[in-house]
């Protein structure tokens, strides 16, 4: 990893994972991927692996990031999602040749041609988007509790009653508040 960048937020769904690229949405916004390098980074840490990034196709999925967070919010809401967020959304992932693989485990994973580019695997992280926003997979997309992230996830939690994105993130910080209030609480008593 590039030292000098904030850590990547990863997540075991690919798509939402994306989205937390940004952060602190309604805070102070931290940028994970500010730099087409920095993209690369975060596609190869994701099995996503591609030789080079633009800044045009850092634009693209910046795009496609913002595309997914705001049909995801809301279908977390329970909203009509937007219609110019579906249209990014199928148009990259209409754009890419990626091809799904089954591991020994079992598992799906998705491979890249060693001569793929960054459409490629913007157009695997679409598939995916896809997949979660039509409800096909076991969970359900909620909105993270932190006034300052909202981001959207994906609860697999046995009673799909998660608050928080990222326990070590969100989840801590609320806590530690919570605390630190109760701690003012009984001394001012």
């Amino acid at each position: 990893m590039r030292a000098g960048f904030p850590d990547f937020r990863l997540g075991n769904v690919l798509a939402t994972s994306f989205t937390g690229t940004l952060s602190e949405r309604h805070g102070t916004a931290v940028e994970r991927i500010p730099t087409p390098l920095r993209l690369c980074d975060w596609l190869a840490v994701n099995g996503l692996a591609v030789d080079s990034c633009t800044t045009a196709q850092l634009d693209l999925a910046r795009e496609l990031r913002e595309s997914i967070h705001a049909a995801a919010t809301a279908a977390a809401l329970q909203n009509a999602l937007p219609v110019s967020a579906v249209h990014v959304i199928n148009d990259r992932s209409a754009q890419g040749r990626a091809a799904a693989v089954l591991t020994p485990e079992g598992k799906r994973r998705w491979q890249l041609s060693s001569a793929s580019c960054v459409e490629d695997a913007l157009s695997v992280i679409a598939a995916d988007a896809i997949s979660i926003i039509a409800g096909e997979r076991d969970g359900k997309l909620a909105l993270c509790a932190s006034p300052t992230c909202q981001a959207a996830f994906f609860d697999t939690s046995r009673s799909r009653t998660r608050k928080w994105c990222d326990m070590n993130t969100c989840g801590n910080r609320q806590k530690k508040a919570r605390f630190h209030a109760n701690q003012r609480n009984r001394s001012a008593e």
